[in-house]
């Protein structure tokens, strides 16, 4: 298990999980998962041990598993990523899988509007690599396509946690209308986390997921704070964009949600991974683009473009709240 956020590779930490279940990504097929379902791989939560836990067919194990292979070939699943997108590395994670793991394994993947079929064209993004026993497996990845379904091979069965597609959703800009609303905030359309003050509980990635959020843990949310100040998290736009509205959702946020909000945000242009400091460092002089607003528990605060008071170009919005709490779900609507 990964231990220590210096071993995580730069991809897994600066782009999103384009096969994360809570973004929509989809397993379509496995040619064995009778140990343990295939859909349970795509989930977004860290795989769980429960020791004593057993189902008809054997041991329960978070993950997909397959049963022993008798004969020769091996096993493989076909998943539908959340969004076409570019990508730049994979975890392939065997967490608690000890002496069921595959020794190795391979990743393919091919570009679809459909379902894909025995005819499909799969292109090679991974080689044939080894597997250890309950550990995440980074690797990246160099092709710079654009990638709809990936096809996971495992040599020549067993079992694995979690599968993580780290990359870039692909939208093609040009055809969206200068004029139409859109939410430059939302992780399908590119946007990411670059920079917080504090996440110490729930899941911060999925402030920017699609949908309301499913309980407390499913969002952002800060400790208590003990000192002086407010919290605040930075968010890079999938595009730099004019605002036009701000949706701020608390969704189960009831004893603790945020008192106030306020957002303020600065036009960058291209910034890269590396550079996180330099931007949170900048945004103390961004501009404000809604003053302080009250919150509530529970609810879909709607900001209007009577509420703000810049309408000029952002690549990078700032979202503060006093002084600490929840944030289900953030949405920054607006024309490119």
């Amino acid at each position: 298990m990964v231990s220590s956020h210096e071993i995580v590779p730069e991809f897994a930490r600066n782009h999103i999980n384009l096969a994360s279940a809570g973004l929509g990504a989809q397993a379509i097929f496995a040619t064995d998962d009778f140990f343990a379902p295939v859909e349970r791989m795509l989930f977004d939560a860290p795989a769980v041990f429960i020791p004593d836990k057993y189902d008809d067919h054997g041991k329960w194990m978070d993950g997909w598993e397959s049963r022993r292979k008798r004969g020769p070939g091996h096993d493989f699943a076909v998943v539908k990523l959340a969004t076409p997108g570019i990508i730049y590395g994979f975890d392939v994670d065997t967490s608690h899988f000890t002496g069921n793991y595959p020794p190795a394994c391979s990743i393919e993947a091919c570009i679809s509007e459909t379902e894909p079929t025995d005819t499909t064209a799969w292109f090679e993004l991974l080689p044939q690599s080894a597997l250890g026993p309950s550990s995440n497996h980074f690797f990246a990845c160099g092709d710079k396509g654009v990638w709809t379904h990936l096809r996971l091979l495992i040599y020549p069965d067993g079992g694995i946690a979690r599968l993580r597609v780290y990359g870039e959703p692909w939208r093609d800009w040009s055809q969206i209308p200068v004029n139409e609303e859109i939410d430059l905030a939302s992780a399908l359309n590119g946007a990411r986390v670059v920079a917080y003050s504090d996440a110490h509980y729930g899941a911060l990635h999925r402030l920017l997921s699609p949908g309301r959020g499913i309980n407390m843990g499913d969002g952002w949310e800060t400790r208590r704070r003990r000192e002086p100040g407010n919290d605040w998290i930075i968010v890079q736009l999938g595009h730099p964009g004019q605002i036009s509205r701000v949706v701020v959702d608390t969704a189960h946020y009831k004893g603790n949600y945020p008192d106030r909000c306020s957002i303020h945000g600065a036009d960058l242009g291209p910034v890269s991974g590396g550079l996180s400091q330099s931007i949170v460092t900048s945004s103390m002089f961004w501009q404000e683009i809604l003053p302080e607003k009250k919150l509530s528990m529970d609810a879909v605060h709607d900001f209007s473009s009577t509420d703000l008071v810049s309408a000029n170009r952002v690549s990078h919005v700032r979202l503060n709240i006093f002084p600490d709490g929840g944030v289900s779900r953030l949405r920054v609507f607006g024309t490119i």
